[in-house]
């Protein structure tokens, strides 16, 4: 997926633009068949200000929100949503973003993007670790104009 500094630097408000440059600094920071972490540091911070709060709402959820079984605590799904964000929007395809919770953790690995119209898309699977057992659910997002990701369901 292409970004151009013209995207980026349009005026958006000055938390948008905080939380488009730590991911964008974490993609550049993250080298191929490695990990991204999620969960504390510059992340964690950005989750406190609630700036990234539009973007994940417009995940509706995320793939996680539709295993109804699925019972974890609000700053876990905070996290979980966080990491399927990051990973639509700047992973690379099949790299893991890691996240890390009080009893759950997960990984999303997002798939290389493909064009439907003029949207870029993405097809993902996230896995949720509780007590041991795993969750994999799986699911497709195409990105809006605005930076946030729509769900194909």
């Amino acid at each position: 997926m292409k970004t151009t500094s013209a995207k980026i630097c349009k005026p958006v408000g000055i938390a948008a633009l905080i939380v488009s440059g730590a991911v964008l600094l974490t993609a550049c920071g993250s080298g191929s068949g490695q990990k991204t972490r999620l969960g504390g540091g510059m992340i964690g911070a950005t989750q406190k200000s609630n700036a990234s709060a539009p973007l994940i709402a417009a995940l509706d959820g995320g793939v996680i929100g539709r295993d109804a079984g699925l019972a974890i605590g609000r700053a876990d799904r905070q996290r979980a949503l966080e990491a399927e964000y990051r990973a639509l929007e700047a992973a690379p395809g099949g790299q893991p973003v890691v996240w890390e919770g009080s009893a759950v953790s997960g990984s999303v690995v997002s798939a290389a993007p493909y064009q439907v119209g003029s949207q870029n898309c993405r097809q993902y699977s996230h896995t949720v670790t509780i007590k041991g057992k795993q969750s994999v659910e799986r699911g497709a997002a195409c990105r809006n104009a605005d930076g946030s990701w729509t769900p194909l369901n």
